[in-house]
């Protein structure tokens, strides 16, 4: 498993043993790991997610009066040294 996919699951396994409910996605270009957070998580499980996230390359909240409290996590794979590895768009 590359070095992103092993942080991604440590961040999924972290977020799962503080009690929150889990999905990691696999991308082209990174991992997304999502927790779905109750109303009723306490402030030392807050704390103890939020130190999780921010081990990752990005991370946010989605709140929505729908869909409730999302916890968000983006740990992004490396780049090839070589090769069109940005596309036509990109510069090199």
């Amino acid at each position: 498993m590359p070095a992103s996919g092993s942080r991604a699951a440590a961040i999924a396994a972290r977020l799962s043993a503080i009690g929150l409910p889990t999905r990691v996605e696999e991308h082209d270009r990174y991992t997304s790991i999502e927790a779905e957070v109750p109303e009723a998580l306490s402030a030392d499980s807050w704390r103890k997610a939020l130190e999780v996230v921010a081990e990752a390359d990005r991370f946010g909240l989605l709140a929505t009066s729908l869909n409730g409290r999302t916890l968000w996590a983006v740990v992004h794979k490396a780049v090839p040294a070589t090769g069109d590895v940005g596309g036509p768009s990109h510069q090199r």
